[in-house]
């Protein structure tokens, strides 16, 4: 049929009907009806017209309303209106609320649109409370969490407690645990009560690498008022864990420290430090287990690394570093043996053992932190024979770069999915390279450095997996064979490393910081000894940087860089090591022994 023929033209007086064709009823909906409605409905309250409530506040300003669009939006004004004696009023004061807030408030009723700022949001956040506008107090605790920083997270954590802000407690709390170190410097800080500094410093759970930094913040914040503080001293004490702190430091820091040297209760916690370490020599002996020698839950992630037997060449085993009590425990012995290795954590709990095995330079060992054996087993071998290649990790997938064949230097790469148990060549690099630095940035996969007979070199190339492409970054200053690479906060470090050409070497113990927004590397502080290929890892806002090799002997302790202090500390490693040829971040497994 013609559609032309279910046309009705009006007629007057005659009754219209639509021929059908069998279409069904349609909804339409005007987008814009309710924006246009609230439009006209705050126009009107500016006006004063229609309104049948004034809301007054101490000042003697009045806010004029609707009551039915209040309701609508404020469960307290539905109280109000509908079961208090305000209900028959035309003007009810509010006096809990500045008139300024209030007016901001019915505002948002209004129009759905909030202003937050610095000035605003602490008187804000609880009038949004008062009137039970929960998308208000929403986007003023989302204001703060964004504003957290250690000047102000302990005030902070104090208003969320008080207006019983659970979701900003939290983030406060979880702010201060993990960046304690900087809180303990603030002026919030220094004027706590004794009782809000033990809560802070008796916390399991806080993220603090060296012991020692609680001893110094709690003799700070005594002697910030020293003749009331004094006599909280021996209480606080009790709460630092001193036995974890380096045995030189609690003999020359904190035994002369004058705070302590008349106070009999805290000289007691200094011998008792002082034993903890005496005994700690003697492994036949068993330490009591007390508070003030358990490692914080923070300790509970280890450093794991390979290393190689000091007797027996190339025999390899499992070594557990922990940062807080700076102890290393060797175990697990590996199957293959390697002159050079790489680690590669995939899931946080998949350990891949990627590195040169004089029989089969393809091989690779696993080992599962979930499992009870936390046996090694060989897996997937790569596809192509590469030794001294550079290895990263990214979303769960491990690369392999370069190298060397035995014949020829390499710029191939392969990627391993572990989800499928696979290894694929990607693109290659635009440079052979061997004893390469790798470092993961912003999904990006730079390779750092490297040889190629005869030099080392200083250029870097960037890899982008989601394009499967090259691009070539800002050279360092410095050509670097094996250096260390750590990312940390936006910044990737490359440290130490070897300069090589045909005639002479010089191992490193400089570090260049590379900032992908400026496209720069730039110079920072030296190590305190020279390092051609450590282990670098990030830990608490840190770089744990171990072992390397210094030219005449392959070194036995481990470097510390703060980014905020920009120094260097160097710490022994407890057990005495051959090799440490890689290192991840781990959380300790529930069943690893390590005594």
């Amino acid at each position: 049929m013609d559609p032309i023929q279910h046309v009705v033209s009006y007629k007057s007086g005659q009754k219209q009907v639509l021929k059908s064709n069998g279409c069904e009823s349609k909804i339409y909906i005007n987008s814009s009806h309710n924006v246009r409605l609230c439009e006209v409905l705050q126009s009107l309250r500016k006006e004063e017209l229609f309104c049948d409530i004034k809301l007054q506040t101490d000042d003697g300003k009045k806010v004029y309303g609707h009551k039915v669009v209040l309701v609508s939006a404020s469960p307290y004004f539905r109280a109000m209106f509908t079961s208090f004696t305000e209900s028959d009023k035309d003007l009810v004061n509010i006096k809990e609320l500045d008139s300024n807030i209030l007016q901001l408030l019915v505002d948002y009723i209004y129009t759905g649109e909030i202003i937050v700022t610095e000035q605003n949001v602490l008187v804000l956040l609880p009038a949004a409370v008062l009137l039970q506008l929960d998308y208000v107090k929403s986007t003023c605790v989302e204001f703060l969490q964004n504003q957290l920083n250690p000047s102000n997270c302990l005030g902070i954590k104090e208003f969320a407690d008080f207006y019983n802000c659970m979701e900003l407690l939290s983030s406060s709390e979880e702010y201060i645990k993990k960046y304690f170190l900087k809180v303990v410097e603030t002026d919030e800080f220094l004027s706590l009560s004794s009782e809000e500094v033990i809560k802070l410093i008796s916390r399991d759970d806080i993220n603090v690498p060296f012991e020692e930094k609680i001893f110094e913040c709690v003799i700070n914040w005594v002697k910030q008022e020293l003749d009331c503080r004094y006599d909280s001293l021996p209480i606080l004490m009790e709460h630092v864990r001193l036995s974890l702190a380096p045995q030189e430091y609690i003999s020359i820091k904190v035994v002369e420290e004058p705070l302590l040297k008349n106070n009999t209760k805290c000289k007691d916690f200094v011998i008792e430090a002082l034993n903890f370490h005496i005994l700690k020599k003697h492994q036949h002996i068993t330490i009591p287990q007390t508070i003030r020698n358990s490692p914080r839950q923070s300790g509970q992630k280890f450093i794991l690394g390979i290393c190689a037997d000091s007797s027996i060449m190339n025999k390899c085993y499992t070594i557990w570093y922990e940062p807080l009590t700076k102890l290393l425990h060797k175990t697990t012995e590996m199957s293959m043996r390697y002159g050079l290795c790489a680690l590669a954590l995939i899931k946080e709990h998949l350990v891949f053992a990627l590195g040169n095995n004089y029989n089969n330079s393809r091989s690779i060992e696993m080992l599962d932190l979930s499992s009870q054996t936390l046996k090694w087993v060989s897996t997937v071998e790569m596809l192509v024979d590469r030794n001294y290649f550079g290895v990263g990790v990214l979303d769960d997938r491990i690369y392999a770069f370069g190298g060397f064949s035995g014949v020829s230097y390499l710029k191939s790469a392969e990627v391993f999915d572990v989800s499928i148990q696979e290894w694929r060549l990607v693109s290659s690099m635009s440079n052979k390279r061997m004893n390469l630095g790798v470092g993961i940035l912003n999904n990006h996969i730079y390779v750092v450095g490297g040889y190629k007979y005869p030099f080392s070199l200083t250029s870097v190339e960037c890899y982008d997996p989601s394009l499967d492409t090259w691009t070539p970054v800002t050279k360092m200053s410095t050509s670097r064979r094996c250096p260390g690479i750590g990312v940390l906060d936006g910044v990737m470090y490359a440290i130490g490393g070897e300069c090589k050409d045909n005639t002479s070497s010089m191992i490193h113990k400089s570090v260049e910081a590379y900032t992908p927004i400026a496209e720069v590397w730039s110079p920072i502080a030296d190590m305190h000894l020279c390092r051609s290929n450590p282990s670098v890892v990030t830990f608490n806002g840190l770089l744990y940087v171990m072992g390397g090799f210094d030219g005449s002997t392959h070194l036995d302790s481990v470097e510390i860089y703060d980014p905020n202090t920009k120094i260097w500390t160097i710490e022994p490693l407890s057990t005495s090591v051959e090799v440490i040829y890689g290192a991840v971040v781990v959380d300790k497994p529930p069943h690893l022994k390590t005594d």
